[in-house]
């Protein structure tokens, strides 16, 4: 259903360099479909090709004059494959198959320069070992999965430029902190990342045309751009597009912290947001290919500055606290409140290895998270161990951490003494259903010391 309408305005989006205002752009698509407002309105909000950014004006209301549309797409290039490492049937006459060939990989084989639009062999005698066929078996197939088999080549390159991280360089944070002309980045002229101004990005630069940070690709990022191998075209379009990059992003980062309350503390479902159990103990076989997170502790602490994540500092200060289920912040000078999952005004996000109980006893360093009520006197119980007066309860955090991964809504019935409870991982209380009162759980992980990882790593 709205399948061809859905078609035209990515394509719209994609020729007006990934975005759009949501009148312009139904505007133009009534020239090539036609399609009433609610229909247009039900597309660009319930779509998931489709990001609509609501600007100020526009926050907490329906109308959608102040808001930005943007062409979004989970389909990427293959890292793999650029290195010559995943062959498939995207390669020119390549016949591998399996994860090492390339036959099940669910990623474009695109030669990265062809897509930048200044492949030199491409137009040369010699031809590029990369795939420049967008209709190849292996690229046709993925392209009729996420239903964009019917995008000419400029816009779907345009697409690919602005959702996949790993073709474009970052937006230099150091370029707009600082007062001198490279603000604090050390490398200046030798950066290999763009330098732009952080809020013409985010789209709130009070200082329009006296801003003392670029609004446009200057002569050394061109010259950068280039040498990477994108072309003028691009590159002209590249800062609207970082604009999109950072819709996207923002978005990203607020789905993965939205009610960000006690209840939603659990590791992430996608694995890719995993860290790497194997890459601790220095035996990851997969090294840079590997899908998850690589860090040298079980946890990572991450802020959004608006562009991307980046480390926090005194992570396992940071840690620690968050261990000790009677703290709901850090205790530090810029503090990391745990109920919100922000520091200031910034998203703040956890990253772990995946819990205990979905592996085997012997695998080390996997996170063990703890269940906790509060006790009559303000504390913290774990369950399964004695309360104040030496009562148990009748299931252990081991046993919650199970029931709550297989069903995160579910309701458990917990015996302590004489009284029944039941236990909503939804709002995360434990409620006596005879006297109507509760109290409030939560889960928190096992505090590991850097000390102990690295005992642990090299056992």
């Amino acid at each position: 259903m709205y399948s061809r309408e859905v078609l035209a305005a990515t394509s719209l989006l994609c020729g007006s360099s990934g975005a759009m205002q949501p009148l312009q752009l139904h505007r133009k698509l009534l020239q090539r479909c036609d399609i009433s407002e609610e229909e247009f309105s039900f597309i660009i909000q319930r779509c998931p090709r489709f990001l609509l950014v609501r600007g100020p004006a526009a926050a907490g209301g329906e109308r959608l004059e102040d808001c930005t549309v943007v062409a979004r797409t989970d389909l990427r290039l293959c890292a793999r494959y650029g290195r010559d490492e995943c062959t498939g049937s995207g390669r020119e006459g390549g016949t591998g198959s399996g994860p090492e060939g390339g036959g099940d990989c669910q990623q474009l084989h695109l030669c990265k320069f062809f897509i930048y639009g200044n492949c030199r062999f491409g137009k040369g005698r010699k031809s590029c070992k990369f795939s420049h066929d967008i209709r190849s078996d292996h690229n046709y197939r993925l392209l009729r999965e996420f239903t964009l088999h019917e995008l000419n080549e400029d816009d779907l390159f345009v697409l690919l430029l602005q959702n996949d991280p790993s073709l474009l360089p970052e937006v230099c944070s150091h370029y707009n902190r600082g007062s001198g002309p490279y603000g604090s980045c050390t490398f200046q002229e030798s950066c290999t990342k763009v330098h732009l101004c952080q809020h013409f990005v985010q789209g709130d630069c009070m200082f329009g045309l006296k801003c003392k940070r670029q609004h446009a690709i200057d002569q050394h990022g061109r010259r950068m751009l280039e040498e990477r191998g994108l072309s003028g075209d691009i590159i002209r379009e590249l800062p609207f597009m970082y604009r999109n990059i950072h819709h996207l992003a923002a978005a990203a980062a607020s789905t993965s912290t939205e009610n960000l309350t006690d209840s939603s503390w659990t590791p992430q479902t996608d694995d890719r947001n995993d860290i790497c159990l194997h890459f601790i103990r220095n035996s990851c076989k997969f090294q840079n290919e590997c899908r998850r997170v690589h860090f040298h502790l079980p946890y990572k602490w991450e802020v959004f500055d608006g562009i991307t994540w980046t480390n926090l500092q005194y992570i396992e200060d940071i840690e620690r606290d968050f261990c000790d289920p009677s703290k709901t912040q850090s205790c530090s000078n810029h503090p990391v409140d745990f109920q919100t999952m922000r520091q200031g005004l910034q998203p703040v996000r956890r990253l772990s290895t995946v819990s205990s109980v979905t592996k085997p006893p012997h695998y080390t360093l996997t996170t063990q998270w703890l269940w906790y009520y509060k006790g009559d006197q303000g504390n913290w119980v774990e369950y399964g161990l004695p309360d104040e007066k030496q009562r148990s309860t009748s299931v252990t955090s081991r046993m919650l951490e199970e029931v709550f991964l297989s069903n995160r809504t579910a309701d458990v019935k917990v015996v302590k003494g004489q009284r029944q409870y039941v236990i909503s991982f939804k709002d995360m209380y434990q409620r006596n259903p005879k006297h109507n009162t509760k109290r409030r759980v939560r889960r928190r992980p096992r505090f590991v010391s850097v000390a102990e990882v690295e005992r642990q790593a090299v056992q």
